[in-house]
């Protein structure tokens, strides 16, 4: 399905444009970190290609495609790089990296739904392989990092609901016989407007209700 959707070309540049953008931001997190430059290298990998590794493996897809195309590897030191010797420059267009981080999340919770789909899984297993895909670099930068994954943190932006929007639609589309390259790019689009729209007025998720702690973020 998903080679139908875009040129097998496109499909690449497309995913090297979200993997350079995810892989800027570990960079820069290694950076506040004070982190040498092979902390910085790594980070940017773990970033850019944690989702999709975990899907590959988890879908079945092996080797996964991280090791199949040099591309998507030489990407994220690419990005390493150019945080290493410029990362002041870089951290004050902090606003246009945001936007297209925003636009890989939206971009692989698409084409990772559709891979999964592809692979045999059901709608609800690919939706949630979608998250994982838009995500899961995230998550394990934070690990490594030692601190709270932003994406369970109350005090950040609403990072995995557009995700799961994005995912969900895609998944509907598919039930609905509806996906096509036009439905995809409307679902991605989706998702990088309501992450822009977060981090522009601050949404968050609602914590439990009627909650007693007293304790102002997870961090403490």
């Amino acid at each position: 399905m998903l080679h139908e959707l875009f040129t097998p070309s496109v499909q690449h540049w497309l995913d090297i444009v979200g993997i350079f953008v995810f892989a800027i931001s570990g960079a820069l997190l290694a950076v506040r970190k004070n982190f040498d430059v092979f902390g910085i290298a790594v980070f940017a990998e773990v970033t850019a290609l944690g989702g999709g590794l975990f899907r590959d493996m988890v879908i079945g897809a092996i080797p996964p495609a991280a090791f199949t195309d040099l591309g998507y590897f030489l990407t994220p030191l690419l990005a390493a790089a150019l945080v290493f010797f410029l990362h002041p420059e870089v951290e004050r267009i902090q606003g246009a990296v945001n936007v297209f981080d925003a636009a890989g999340l939206g971009l692989f919770c698409v084409t990772g739904t559709t891979k999964a789909y592809e692979h045999g899984l059901g709608l609800t297993a690919s939706a949630v392989m979608g998250l994982a895909t838009a995500v899961g670099g995230g998550v394990l930068r934070d690990v490594l990092a030692n601190e709270v994954p932003s994406l369970v943190r109350w005090d950040r932006d609403l990072y995995a609901v557009p995700a799961i929007i994005g995912a969900t639609l895609v998944v509907l589309c598919i039930k609905f016989d509806m996906l096509n390259a036009g439905t995809s790019a409307v679902a991605a689009f989706i998702a990088v407007v309501l992450r822009l729209l977060a981090m522009r007025y601050g949404w968050r998720a609602p914590r439990a209700w009627n909650r007693r702690s007293r304790a102002a973020s997870t961090d403490e």
